[in-house]
């Protein structure tokens, strides 16, 4: 496969993960962010047991012996991830949660450093703090006195909460074997699983609108089935670290996408995605000349996985 085909599946896989966050929001307007986290995988993880079947021809019998992890990690990425999402969606909106959720791959390259004891030179130092003080921007409004006086807003909380969720699923992902489309399946399943006793509390609605119907469509067939399976055969060609650099795209995709639908974009808001992106590139691109890997931060070592949303795996070194 040309290498520009592969490049642009790793730019798509990002810009249907973008639309997550813009359609996300639209569908939350009419239905819960249970209903919408429920409905996403149940309509999902069959079509993702294919997708696998077809794309990574999985020992099965060792995904059934991952059954607690794989559990576990539906619990954190799948439904929980997920959740907390959608429920900021609709009090922060799709732009400033992208901005903040990129931070996710230099959340991860941070907890591995401290739990699991992984190197980070000065330059991936300087990213995370750039990265940092880009959410920071984003956060206050650049604005410090404002958080000092008001607290941050429930809907940035709910992103931090995503963020960390995602970053936990991450570093127990580098305990699996089983191939990223082929755990995202099974992950999918047991959310259907566990979220049926909430649904059974809750209820459960699908949107109401034409528009919202074919916003939910779209969560599930591009950002949970197609964005996976172009980002592991992109991912599978160039490597999870050459990989991670796309992910810098997340943000400018959704910042296009909800600028198109009619959102405003407030200045705090484009200077500190600017930071998150530089930082992150610098923590991610100095992993890769460093040590040719993400070290598990969509590492994960599924490059998907460290995104966020990603949900968004990658080809395992495994860990994601």
């Amino acid at each position: 496969m040309k290498r520009g085909r592969v490049y642009l599946f790793l730019a798509l896989a990002n810009l249907f993960w973008a639309g997550n966050y813009v359609f996300g929001e639209m569908v939350t307007r009419e239905i819960s962010p249970i209903s919408l986290t429920f409905f996403r995988w149940a309509f999902a993880f069959l079509p993702l047991l294919g997708l696998a079947w077809l794309i990574e021809r999985p020992n099965w019998r060792e995904a059934v012996r991952e059954w607690r992890l794989h559990l576990l990690q539906s619990v954190l990425g799948l439904t929980g991830y997920t959740l907390l999402l959608y429920a900021a969606l609709g009090l922060t909106g799709a732009v400033n949660a992208s901005v903040i959720s990129a931070i996710n791959p230099a959340t991860i390259a941070l907890a591995a450093a401290i739990f699991l004891h992984e190197r980070l030179n000065r330059v991936q130092v300087t990213g995370l703090v750039v990265a940092f003080v880009g959410v920071t921007v984003v956060l206050t409004g650049g604005d410090l006195g404002r958080l000092l006086e008001q607290g941050f807003g429930v809907g940035d909380l709910l992103v931090i909460g995503s963020v960390l969720a995602w970053t936990v699923y991450s570093l127990i992902s580098r305990r699996l074997v089983t191939p990223p489309i082929t755990a995202t399946a099974v992950q999918g399943a047991f959310a259907v699983v566990t979220m049926l006793p909430v649904i059974a509390v809750t209820g459960a609605s699908l949107p109401s609108s034409g528009g919202g119907a074919l916003g939910l469509a779209y969560i599930v067939v591009f950002p949970s089935m197609a964005g996976y399976a172009l980002w592991n055969i992109g991912a599978s060609r160039v490597g999870p670290a050459r990989a991670g650099i796309f992910l810098n795209l997340l943000p400018v995709f959704t910042v296009v996408i909800a600028l198109a639908f009619g959102a405003t974009l407030e200045p705090p808001a484009l200077i500190g995605g600017a930071l998150v992106i530089a930082g992150v590139y610098l923590t991610l691109h100095q992993r890769r000349r460093g040590r040719g890997g993400l070290g598990g931060a969509d590492g994960d070592a599924s490059a998907a996985r460290l995104v966020g949303d990603p949900i968004e795996p990658v080809p395992h070194e495994r860990p994601e």
